[in-house]
């Protein structure tokens, strides 16, 4: 029998059961349940990595001793919390199954976890090889194929007083020029703790004040507020290389308010485009922060273009990560934008350069439906569909695809970075694609509104074609894979915001780009995510869009704001002790204050309800245009990878045809025209959260 005197919580964990949690098997005694285990490390889903995790233990009696086995072999080091759990860090997991027993008071509970290497993966499926190690950008050690593992670095950042982060050799020296800042209403030394390693073949980076004495998860660093931000990198490339560059975690904004920063250079889309990997890393990351400096009160996502895109969809489809999300100038998930501008574009702006060099320059735009045409040719410039355009400097040139010399090479694709979703076509090698524009009436709108004439409307759609596997323009149209239109929407890849981000709080910052040339962050992208989010849960009072210029962000007016704002949100919540759900709760507690508006001066912000199409105060200096999608009649919330079709309708048009343009125009839609009043091929697939990988 346990010896019942112990006062110290032991534990040991393992990790998790590789697709969803174990139940826990509970002795129940006459008065009260048995002891609870919770994972405080990660999303208790029974998943941990790298042979540590930290455990929480809930028993009925608070005063009472607990004790605690792994695979039978007593577990200690545990501390009882003010709120009467135990706490404590175990280590040396064995990877794959673990038994974790808790006993207290003459109750026991069993629970199996599942430990994974810290190199991964853990759901994401098979990793991608080759893979190009690049640790020595960051000052660490040489590393090998496949895993790029280096040992852990600590170094120290102090902020000087002219207001730049400097290297501090010994953090106990403090230098003359040392700024301090205020957390909890107390000055502390602005000296910061970087660490910087390998988890999931990824290189991580954390920041957090430091208070003169090594972090551990037992004891809040004094700079510490309990809050953690994840940053995100944009771009979108298919992968097979490390990265050079994080998020980003030197953020005085964030530091000198006592947030910790983490990050990891598979948190940077441009390094890998793949939701799956990016949630991975976040997870292990976020995890191995929580080992290291304890538990965290809540997570908030910030970054923008491709890093608001992964917040976006990590909060749908693997919540628990992020509690919060911050998304900057930002898309609803990369395969909206790939079909409606970044694809799209790329066939008009060919298009008009050609065949159609008589559409005017107002003509253009009527098509696109961008304020300015320049915006739609930078999109063409994204090109994430050329096998290897978008390959990283790291993949050496001989390495990569060439369909004589070395067709079986490195492509870098966005697609590539699904290959474990998508599979692949077994005659070309490259992974199957969601990209399709069979049916799409491009130019539908201007035709209607006379802005282009049936002519012009006919030769552009018969003349627009698609693309081939390899990203090179062609006379067909492109059309969509069957099953990687299933996986899309059924691992939420196609943004559902129907799962987690019912419930999380969005504060979207639209940094107004519309007029900057060749510029794609366009401020329509808010509106097609508060359709979306209305769309699918009936509301978007859970989502706040803030717009402002570029010069106020970077004058950190208005990220202190959203920062601010968000953990005042999430506080609240947290204080909800209501029974009310938990999207409820999210819109009860959004703060006194917060809300729609915009940026007319750095210091002069408009709370006023943001509408599309523009209208009030915000309407002259943030207007708002459209994307070539939106212009053929698909509705706000482009939900729809491939559109269903439907014959040639010459009523529901409002201009008349000639006989022989109905002819021309039944050529160039010989399989019908799309109809979004239904479901697209696949969009009836249920989506799914947390969806695992590894098996296929």
């Amino acid at each position: 029998m346990p010896n019942k005197r112990r006062r110290v919580v032991t534990f040991l964990c393992a990790a998790m059961v590789a697709a969803a949690l174990t139940p826990e098997r509970a002795a129940m005694g006459a008065d009260g349940p048995a002891p609870r285990i919770a994972l405080a490390s990660t999303p208790d889903r029974g998943q941990v990595s790298g042979g540590d995790a930290l455990l929480r233990i809930t028993t009925a009696d608070h005063d009472g001793p607990v004790h605690v086995e792994v695979n039978g072999r007593e577990a200690d080091g545990f501390r009882r919390q003010p709120d009467g759990t135990w706490l404590g860090l175990v280590t040396h997991l064995k990877n794959g199954r673990n038994s974790i027993t808790a006993e207290s008071d003459g109750h026991t509970s069993t629970r199996t976890l599942t430990n994974h290497p810290s190199t991964g993966p853990v759901f994401s499926g098979r990793q991608a090889t080759p893979f190009y190690c690049e640790t020595t950008a960051f000052g660490l050690a040489p590393a090998q194929q496949p895993h790029c593992s280096a040992p852990t670095k600590v170094s120290y950042k102090y902020r000087s007083r002219l207001g730049t982060f400097l290297p501090l050799a010994d953090p106990d020296h403090h230098p003359l020029d040392l700024a301090t800042t205020t957390v909890h209403g107390r000055k502390v030394p602005y000296i910061v703790r970087v660490e910087t390693g390998t988890i999931n073949r990824a290189v991580y980076e954390t920041a957090a004040l430091y208070d003169g004495d090594d972090p551990t998860p037992l004891r809040r660093e004094r700079g510490w507020n309990g809050r953690l931000i994840y940053t995100f990198g944009g771009g979108c490339s298919g992968g097979h290389h490390q990265g050079d560059a994080t998020g980003g975690v030197l953020n005085d904004t964030f530091l000198s308010k006592g947030y910790a920063v983490a990050s990891s250079t598979l948190n940077v889309l441009e390094t890998n485009c793949g939701i799956p990997v990016s949630a991975e890393a976040a997870m292990m990351v976020k995890e191995h922060f929580v080992e290291t400096y304890g538990p965290v009160k809540h997570t908030i996502g910030w970054g923008g273009s491709g890093g608001a895109i992964q917040q976006f969809t990590l909060a749908d489809a693997y919540p628990g990560i992020l509690d919060g999300i911050i998304p900057i100038a930002g898309f609803p998930d990369p395969f909206t934008l790939e079909k409606s501008t970044a694809s799209d574009c790329g066939l008009l702006t060919r298009y008009f350069a050609k065949a159609g060099g008589s559409f005017t320059p107002e003509q253009r735009d009527a098509v696109t439906g961008l304020l300015e045409y320049n915006s739609c040719v930078g999109a063409d410039n994204i090109d994430t569909r050329t096998a290897t355009k978008r390959c990283d400097k790291a993949v050496p040139l001989t390495a990569r695809w060439h369909a004589r010399l070395n067709p079986g090479g490195v492509k870098c694709t966005m697609m590539e970075a699904y290959a474990n979703q998508f599979g692949r076509d077994p005659e070309t090698g490259f992974a199957h694609s969601t990209l399709d524009n069979v049916g799409v009436q491009y130019g539908l709108k201007a035709l209607n509104s006379k802005q282009i004439s049936p002519a012009q409307f006919i030769a552009l759609n018969s003349a627009i074609g698609g693309y081939d596997h390899t990203g090179e323009p062609v006379s067909r149209r492109s059309e969509a894979d069957p099953q990687a239109l299933k996986a899309a929407y059924r691992g939420d890849l196609r943004n559902s915001m129907r799962l987690g981000l019912r419930g999380t709080p969005i504060i979207d910052h639209r940094l107004y780009s519309d007029r900057v040339p060749f510029d794609v962050h366009t401020a329509h992208w808010s509106y097609v995510t508060r359709a979306r989010l209305r769309e699918a849960n009936g509301t978007s009072a859970n989502h706040v869009i803030i717009e402002s210029e570029l010069r106020i962000a970077e004058s950190q007016t208005a990220d202190a704001y959203v920062v601010e704002s968000m953990d005042r949100w999430l506080t609240n919540i947290e204080g909800d002790g209501s029974s009310r759900s938990k999207q409820a709760k999210v819109i009860a507690n959004k703060p006194t204050g917060l809300s729609d508006g915009c940026y007319l001066t750095p210091t002069k912000r408009v709370h006023t309800p943001l509408t599309y199409p523009a209208s009030g105060p915000c309407a002259k200096k943030y207007p708002l245009g459209a994307d070539p999608r939106l212009r053929v009649g698909e509705p706000r919330a482009e939900s729809t990878l491939k559109c269903a079709l439907r014959p040639v309708d010459f009523d529901a048009y409002r201009v008349r045809f000639t006989e022989t343009e109905k002819a021309q125009l039944r050529k160039a839609f010989p399989q019908g025209v799309c109809d979004y009043t239904r479901p697209g091929p696949g969009q009836n697939e249920r989506p799914r959260t947390w969806v695992d990988y590894g098996n296929r």
